[in-house]
């Protein structure tokens, strides 16, 4: 009979480990080279932005690396360096004596990354980062239209690599009724929903997304869109899932 208890014991707690593993929460945040709606260059606030959130993996857009414009800061650095978060920063160009891109910050140790070149009129990139459970891609896409749709196979094509869940997160530069997300959601499943992140001020728009590839299930537990107008043009998203 003890044993019977002790082992009864044992699976329910392993039960409660997986599904803690499987639970996650994902960002996605535009944060402007760090500069709010006031133009003011702020880390601690950006930082504090974050920190607020408790994410799991959190994917930045629009990060200076040692460019003039940042007084040649490591902006995701010093993010990282504030919230205690890994960081992984893929360079998208070649900006001011420095680089400026996006960027992954994450609580557990990566276990690998890749920069994907997107096509653009400034050109564009896939920044992936293969995690325990999961891999987490981020990107901002063109501005033209064009160049965004030609981004999508490249996506697809990199999803399809991975026998892992695949999480596609960030600011896509399009809303819910165009074309690109007709054809996003042929192969991606949107957990974010279709809140409105910009501008930060007085949002209008939905042009923040997460995302999930087909070949695998989440069940959204909860989304948000930040109540933060201040910290970047751009208002945070985030969701809570658990994968399936």
């Amino acid at each position: 009979m003890k044993r019977g208890i002790v082992l009864a014991w044992m699976l329910w707690g392993i039960a409660l480990t997986v599904s803690a593993q499987d639970t996650l929460k994902v960002m996605t945040f535009n944060v402007r080279h760090c500069a709010g709606m006031d133009l003011v260059v702020d880390y601690d606030r950006t930082a504090a932005v974050i920190a607020q959130q408790q994410s799991d993996v959190v994917a930045l857009q629009e990060l200076d690396s040692m460019t003039g414009r940042s007084e040649h800061r490591y902006q995701l650095g010093e993010l990282a360096n504030r919230t205690k978060y890994h960081p992984v920063f893929g360079a998208a160009i070649d900006y001011d004596g420095g680089k400026y891109g996006v960027g992954i910050l994450t609580r557990e140790t990566p276990l690998c990354a890749k920069r994907i070149p997107l096509p653009g009129d400034e050109p564009r990139v896939l920044l992936v980062v293969e995690l325990q459970d999961y891999v987490i891609a981020c990107t901002h896409l063109d501005l033209e239209e064009e160049p965004r749709l030609a981004s999508v196979p490249l996506i697809i094509e990199e999803a399809l690599r991975w026998e892992k869940p695949f999480l596609l997160a960030g600011d896509w530069n399009d809303t819910p009724d165009s074309e690109l997300l007709q054809e996003i959601t042929k192969y991606f499943t949107i957990l974010s929903g279709n809140g409105v992140s910009y501008p930060a001020d007085e949002p209008t728009e939905c042009l923040d997304y997460i995302a999930i590839f087909k070949r695998h299930a989440a069940e959204v537990l909860e989304t948000e869109v930040i109540d933060e107008s201040v910290a970047s043009d751009h208002r945070p998203v985030k969701v809570s899932l658990e994968l399936r």
